[in-house]
């Protein structure tokens, strides 16, 4: 017997608001987060003055200090001026003609400029955001910063467990403690074997090299996905004669990798170098993120469902919205970043400053270099061993076809570990942590003294630090690449945290630490302040 239709009346769906009512609520919530964004301001972006001060023999600017990868060079590696100012054109006139019109050398195209002209509707446009000028090259701290790429190129086949009885890298950690303006850790003044290559936050230092956000297995769905990985033969690096160098700088074909038929757990800077030349870039934070669900990790104390007696979340505030969140700021930080690549700062590649060094001690040309990076042990090992003093790179095209400033994997790692932080607590112990055996194909406990201070939050900024870093331990990044660039991709982070505080119906807060210590809560009370309008 078929039952009665239910009226009208009775089918009319729930909720506090009418159906009116609801769609003038979503335009002011999108009016108060665009006035959020709007409210940010407008960064100053100052570069560091090389592509204006340092000239050639006719006195017009020679983009020596400049990224010029994939342009004209001439014998020298030095970019040909016109070709620089073609692409200096399209770049100021933002017109997709003129990126079309880039006169390339080789061939190599160049990676995405017009990136940094794209808006976002959601979080911090990325030119509201700046960093620092980058270091010149006649500045003591780019000194420090290449003198680091040359000991990492040669310590690139050392397992990191078997830093703290190697000889080379405490002659490394010598050498570097003796640098004027290096920003590396140290333990008073000094290097170690135990701070050398690591990052600058806390939890940096704590615990083994590699975070176990890289070693753990990964349970995904259905699956177990461990974290051995397709690495490369050892001691096999790349542009290290003047001729495949000077090819690649000008957009020529590359040779082919040497891959290892033996997947391997990440063991030292060969490993994770390979590991960052083929991630997708969120990957890390994916996986972490799929670690700590699977750990069961709790979450911060400002989740409303953390307590919740009648509730879980899922679609908000539950593990489908961080799995989502971890992703989407990652587009947003390249955004952002490739603005300050292409638009502020084009800072040139170490492997093209490792040109300029190589000309400069045999006589070709000379550069206004600071005079400590001359100063290194690692020249004279480099130079014995491949006959020139150009830096060894562990990629065969060497670096992207973009500028080294800020770095894409740095920014989008400071984006995406601010919004596990923000998610998780981050006070809570790591449990039953893991270092890979001698040859990377087991792992096997870790029982060092420090084993019970390895946090969430400790264990996601070395995670950060270890990806970042991994591109200069390739040679194909700065070390200042991987400082200011986890900052910038942070406030992307917190921006898009505040915008979409306004869209919950929960009452939640997110407690984080932000990379320099400070703790800062985000919540809808916190950003009402952020609402208020401002003139122009």
């Amino acid at each position: 017997m078929n039952k009665e239709r239910p009226s009208r009346q009775e089918c009319q769906e729930l909720g506090p608001e009418n159906n009116k009512q609801r769609r003038k609520s979503s335009r002011s919530i999108r009016r108060e987060a665009a006035q959020i964004a709007f409210n940010r301001g407008a960064a100053d972006h100052v570069c560091n003055g090389e592509q204006q001060d340092y000239r050639g023999a006719d006195g017009n600017p020679n983009y020596i200090a400049n990224f010029s990868k994939g342009l004209p060079h001439n014998e020298l590696g030095e970019v040909k001026p016109e070709a620089y100012k073609s692409l200096l054109k399209a770049l100021e006139s933002g017109k997709p003609n003129d990126f079309e019109a880039i006169k390339l050398g080789l061939g190599h195209k160049l990676t995405n400029p017009q990136a940094g002209l794209g808006f976002d509707l959601e979080g911090p446009d990325g030119h509201a955001l700046a960093i620092p000028p980058a270091p010149r090259i006649d500045s003591a701290e780019n000194s420090g910063e290449m003198v680091e790429l040359y000991w990492m190129a040669l310590l690139r086949d050392i397992n990191f467990t078997d830093y703290t009885n190697n000889p080379l890298v405490a002659e490394a950690a010598a050498d570097l403690s003796k640098l004027s303006d290096f920003h590396g850790p140290k333990v008073g003044r000094y290097v170690t074997p135990a701070t050398i290559f690591r990052g600058i936050h806390a939890g940096d230092l704590v615990g083994p090299y590699i975070s176990q956000f890289l070693l753990k297995d990964i349970p995904y769905g259905s699956l177990t996905i461990s974290q051995k990985q397709k690495t490369v033969q050892s001691d096999i690096n790349y542009l290290t004669d003047y001729e495949s160098w000077l090819n690649i700088q000008n957009g020529g074909k590359a040779k082919e990798d040497a891959f290892d038929s033996t997947p391997r757990h990440i063991r030292n800077l060969r490993d994770i170098g390979e590991y960052v030349h083929v991630d997708a870039l969120y990957e890390a934070y994916l996986n972490a993120c799929l670690i700590l669900l699977g750990l069961k990790a709790p979450v911060d104390e400002g989740n409303p469902y953390k307590n919740s007696k009648t509730q879980i979340g899922f679609g908000t505030f539950g593990d489908p919205h961080v799995l989502s969140l971890v992703t989407e700021v990652a587009t947003r930080a390249l955004k952002a970043v490739w603005f300050q690549k292409w638009y502020v700062h084009r800072r040139l590649r170490p492997e093209a400053f490792g040109g300029l060094i190589h000309n400069q001690l045999t006589g070709r040309a000379k550069y206004p270099i600071n005079e400590e990076v001359f100063r290194t042990s690692a020249l004279e090992k480099v130079h014995s061993r491949y006959g020139t003093y150009l830096l060894p790179i562990a990629f065969p095209e060497g670096s992207p076809t973009h500028p080294a400033y800020g770095a894409g994997h740095a920014t989008v790692a400071g984006a995406c570990v601010t919004i596990l932080k923000a998610w998780f607590d981050e006070s809570w112990v790591i449990p039953e942590p893991v270092v890979p055996n001698a040859e990377g194909t087991e792992l096997v406990k870790y029982d060092g003294a420090d084993v019970g201070q390895m946090t969430v939050g400790g264990e996601l900024n070395k995670v950060a630090a270890n990806i970042s870093i991994a591109r200069n331990g390739a040679g194909v990044h700065w070390r200042s690449d991987y400082t200011e660039s986890v900052k910038l991709g942070e406030q992307i982070a917190i921006g898009l945290l505040q915008e979409q505080s306004l869209t919950y119906n929960e009452d939640f807060f997110f407690n984080l630490t932000k990379f320099d210590g400070q703790k800062i809560k985000i919540s809808r009370d916190e950003v009402k302040h952020l609402m208020e309008e401002k003139d122009d």
